[in-house]
């Protein structure tokens, strides 16, 4: 099977899991940590699972003709699918806007030295603590820059487990506000973090992170030591890309927080034995192409799979819930009082979009027109495979029947005694809804 770049030629990672994942699972399962066996395997089979109808369903039925029908199997809304995942950061998006402050923000990403790496893949709750730690590196600096004024800054840290060639590679990508509150607070622009800064604070928060838990292993202590001397300016951070409004921060961060390690399209071949993809070397800028075993594939995906209910994505500072609608307030504030343009002092909320809405985004036809008489389908049935048929539309037709009869009746009652108490012949009323056709 090739990729041609069509929608309908590309090559799908589902499928690919679909042929191996019971193979994979008696011969390499073994290779995750065991505190990540039952959240990886819950990931992967939810996606296996999604859409298949019969896992539960929603069906549409066209009333106008009558002959035809769509049924449409439950989404399995992991972040694991690449599907669903894609709709996750649409949404997250969304839910974004409102949150982050309209203002000018800094996108920060801190690397991780190959030789710790390992150590966080055996041990996940590390990355909380190096995105503890990233906030430790650009909290200090603020804090310290005007000790009188007390500087709250505002970051989210998003942690990110792969590179281009799905290798895991953890790093931590931060957002950071250009300016903070004050102690009185008033909202200043603050002058960026210098490099120097970044890179060297950064190195020591790291090794004292791998110092305190590992500490006590010989190895680590002569590998801290060797690390100091390899990386005298401290380790790398890329600090160059800004973000100038609200909208373009929440868009540029969610690229990183949901997305597969490996998007579709990326995948040239799949005969069922072996999958070959390409990637853009971080380096050289160049395309590099790559074969493996199925399974060996299917290893390299899973291993960026996160623990159940880990938070990938963490706020500090003017974005912690008790901050975050003060932080709001005080900008608006002070770009109304800077240019006498009304700001938004509190973000409109983004309305969801429908998966009708989505489908008809991304693909320009409304899934839910009758291919037959072009009329839109109605709701008919909802099924779960553990409540049964919970959405009847027959049974709703005959409730909404019944309530009909029962008001007309109620109608004709209340004429016939307002007729009696007043002893004239009621003049005959008609319903407003028995004139609709």
């Amino acid at each position: 099977m090739v990729a041609n770049g069509n929608e309908k030629d590309t090559i799908k990672i589902k499928q690919i899991f679909a042929d191996h994942w019971e193979d994979f699972k008696k011969t390499d399962l073994h290779k995750v940590p065991k505190d990540l066996i039952d959240s990886v395997t819950e990931a992967v089979e939810k996606m296996l699972r999604c859409g298949d109808p019969q896992y539960g369903f929603v069906k549409y039925l066209c009333t106008n003709c009558g002959k035809h029908e769509k049924k449409i199997g439950f989404s399995c809304k992991s972040r694991f699918c690449n599907r669903c995942g894609k709709v996750y950061i649409e949404k997250w998006v969304d839910k974004q806007v409102e949150k982050i402050i309209d203002v000018g923000h800094r996108h920060t990403v801190f690397s991780i030295p190959e030789e710790l790496r390992g150590k966080i893949y055996w041990n996940r709750d590390l990355l909380k603590d190096l995105s503890d730690g990233v906030a430790q590196v650009i909290q200090y600096w603020f804090r310290n820059k005007a000790k009188n004024k007390e500087y709250e800054v505002g970051i989210i840290a998003v942690v990110h487990t792969f590179g281009r060639d799905m290798k895991f590679n953890p790093h931590i990508h931060a957002l950071v506000t250009e300016g903070a509150l004050d102690k009185y607070k008033n909202w200043k622009s603050v002058g960026y973090i210098p490099y120097e800064y970044l890179r060297k604070s950064w190195q020591k928060v790291l090794l004292d992170i791998f110092k305190k838990k590992f500490g006590q292993e010989p190895e680590m202590k002569r590998l801290i030591g060797t690390l100091y001397r390899r990386y005298p300016k401290g380790f790398y951070v890329h600090a160059e890309t800004r973000m100038k409004d609200a909208n373009g921060a929440a868009k540029y961060i969610g690229r990183y927080l949901a997305r597969p390690a490996l998007a579709e399209y990326r995948i040239i071949s799949y005969d069922g034995k072996k999958v070959k993809f390409w990637y853009i070397d971080h380096k050289t800028k160049e395309r590099k192409e790559e074969e493996l075993e199925a399974k060996q594939f299917i290893g390299k995906l899973i291993m960026h799979i996160p623990k159940k209910n880990f938070k990938m994505v963490r706020r500090y500072g003017l974005y912690r819930r008790d901050l975050n609608k003060l932080a709001q307030k005080v900008v608006g504030l002070y770009k109304y009082l800077k240019t006498k343009i009304k700001s938004k002092i509190k973000p409109t909320k983004q309305q969801k979009k429908t998966w009708k809405q989505r489908m008809i985004e991304s693909f320009g036809n409304n899934p839910l027109v009758c291919p037959r008489c072009k009329k839109e389908m109605e709701l008919w049935a909802i099924w779960h495979p553990h409540y049964g048929l919970i959405y009847d539309g027959i049974k709703e037709l005959k409730r909404e029947n019944t309530r009909y009869e029962k008001q007309k009746e109620r109608n004709i009652l209340g004429r016939d005694s307002f007729s009696r108490g007043s002893g004239r012949q009621s003049t005959p009323q008609i319903s407003l809804s028995e004139l609709w056709v």
